[in-house]
């Protein structure tokens, strides 16, 4: 292969992955071209230090945490155009960010997402007892995510038609993965909030392009 049709963004990860994807979309938004390398994160080809993904070569850098690797893309090839100039309203997209990452990831992974994906990819079986546990936390989650987006819009800011942030790039995927399961789903379908931006942002080139293969 010759450099010249070498990706920009060379992203070494698990393919099925929600970090993998913000990344994926990230590089998208930027108008970046990516290739995902499928790197497992317990294997000795993975260079992050505590085991995680993905890992990212871009610009003769190796970056890793997908917090500064969507920042960086964006600063240095998007004129960060994905964060808010407005110091009050980037100070919101940073909340929204440590919420999703620290809070609602886990909940959401480990409660439901990856307990379907073992079983749908791996044929697993489902455990009733271990999802029927997490369900209570991840409708108050859901619950907590819609009443803020009716109170004041949360990481919208409250305008549909606002500039999209790294909000919602690592939001999506995270919240889209929920949907992906029968009881993720039926929990969205009754948030109308949360329901109408999955849709308006699944309208974006950059999501539509990263979709994964189990979204059909």
């Amino acid at each position: 292969m010759g450099a010249a049709n070498v990706a920009q963004v060379q992203i070494f990860g698990t393919v099925i992955s929600t970090y993998t994807r913000i990344v994926q979309i990230t590089s998208e938004e930027c108008g970046l071209t990516h290739e995902t390398i499928a790197t497992a994160a317990n294997s000795p080809q993975n260079r992050h230090p505590f085991g995680k993904v993905p890992v990212v070569e871009v610009d003769g850098l190796e970056l890793i945490e997908s917090v500064s690797i969507a920042q960086y893309l964006d600063n240095a090839h998007n004129g960060g155009a994905l964060q808010p100039a407005q110091p009050s309203h980037r100070a919101v997209m940073d909340k929204w960010i440590a919420l999703a990452n620290n809070y609602i990831f886990p909940l959401f992974e480990e409660g439901l997402v990856m307990p379907w994906v073992m079983h749908r990819v791996a044929g697993f079986p489902i455990d009733p007892d271990k999802i029927n546990r997490a369900l209570p936390q991840i409708s108050r989650a859901l619950g907590f995510l819609e009443a803020e987006l009716q109170k004041d819009g949360a990481w919208t800011l409250g305008d549909a038609a606002a500039q999209v942030t790294l909000a919602d790039v690592f939001l999506y995927p995270i919240v889209r993965s929920l949907e992906l399961t029968p009881q993720g789903e039926v929990g969205i379908a009754q948030c109308d909030e949360l329901k109408a931006w999955l849709d308006r942002l699944q309208k974006r080139p950059a999501i539509a392009a990263t979709r994964w293969e189990i979204e059909g």
